[in-house]
């Protein structure tokens, strides 16, 4: 029986975490957001920090360069928790389920949207990111048709992988990853690691490929083949190649590597130009280039995946903390290349893993 009972929608004022200058993380109270129709009130659990929530700290988030984004800002876009009340008019979510909250938002009413393309939506906005409070605070208000349930089986500190899960799920699924492929994972951070971690399972083999040793140990951990230095990996040499550091250079290193008629799917965000990049290269090799911007439509059969063992979080945390040394997460964040990448906030455990 869930911990929380049906109760009415609180009011007032909440705790929060809240980046309010470059550099600066701080403690404050802002106000409980108000029902809406269709919209559900969510305490959150554990809230995942990334290297988006780090650039937005470092005030050089292309979100907040382009003015989507203003500070001070309630951040927070990985995360899952315990529903507490639920506004008029919802339907299949109820008081005490555990759910995780998808980050991007369509609007449901545009071209891209009535297309079927949501993560293309013109309105679009993202939690934690623009447009919408983050999780990284006692409540967070989401629209029904933006959650999902979790099942019994999967525990708090799994659910928080979920949202960087699927647009790695949902990339293995656009370039049709399949067992006669040969893949290299370029980049050993979360993204990296959970791609080692699905193409162990569903391709021939896995090579991952990096820079920090403590990052390649852990991809032999999750199942890579071989660990190498971008240096070491032959040109040519991959049916699949997934660009997971975000690196420009590593883009560049991942279309080498992809072989005739191969693919690359780039599910890391380079904010600047690759120089020697030489785009007829895909044309005479009959190269497949794909961006993958997110997987909304992925999260389902993620979560099927965290289930049935096929992705594991446990191997990749470095630490959890309380919302009161969220400066301290972030510090650690910074210090990814010691070890696990992922530093999540906890808030509340309602399902701890085992």
């Amino acid at each position: 029986m869930s911990a929380i009972q049906p109760r009415t929608w609180p009011g007032g004022l909440m705790n929060a975490v809240a980046i309010t200058a470059p550099g600066r993380v701080e403690l404050t109270r802002i106000p409980i957001p108000e029902p809406r129709p269709e919209e559900v009130l969510i305490r959150p659990s554990y809230v995942g920090l990334c290297g988006t929530d780090l650039e937005l700290l470092h005030g050089t988030a292309s979100y907040l360069k382009d003015g989507r984004a203003r500070l001070p800002l309630v951040f927070g876009h990985e995360w899952c928790g315990q529903v507490v009340a639920v506004g008029e008019d919802v339907e299949g979510i109820s008081v005490g389920d555990r759910v995780v909250g998808q980050t991007m938002v369509p609007c449901g009413l545009c071209r891209m949207c009535q297309r079927g393309q949501r993560p293309h939506c013109e309105r679009l906005v993202e939690v934690g990111l623009y447009g919408l409070q983050g999780a990284a605070a006692e409540y967070i208000r989401m629209p029904m048709r933006s959650l999902t349930v979790l099942p019994e089986a999967l525990d708090d500190l799994s659910a928080a992988f979920i949202e960087p899960a699927v647009t790695v799920v949902g990339g293995f699924d656009k370039v049709r990853c399949g067992l006669e492929d040969e893949v290299a994972v370029v980049g050993t951070g979360t993204m990296g690691l959970l791609a080692v971690q699905l193409a162990a399972r569903m391709a021939r083999s896995v090579d991952a490929i990096g820079i920090d040793e403590a990052g390649l140990k852990l991809a032999r951990a999750c199942g890579a083949r071989r660990t190498l230095r971008p240096d070491e990996a032959r040109d040519g040499a991959y049916s699949l190649v997934i660009e997971a550091s975000g690196s420009p250079r590593a883009f560049l290193r991942s279309v080498q590597l992809a072989g005739t008629g191969g693919r690359v799917a780039v599910v890391g965000v380079a904010n600047e130009p690759v120089a020697g990049f030489v785009p007829g290269e895909l044309v005479l090799r009959g190269v497949d280039l794909l961006g993958i911007r997110h997987g909304l439509d992925y999260y389902d059969r993620t979560i099927q995946l965290f289930v049935d063992g096929v992705l594991d979080a446990r191997p990749m945390v470095a630490g959890v903390l309380p919302p009161e040394q969220a400066g301290h997460a972030f510090e650690l964040l910074e210090r990814g290349r010691s070890g696990p990448p992922k530093v999540l906030l906890r808030f509340n455990d309602s399902r701890r893993a085992s």
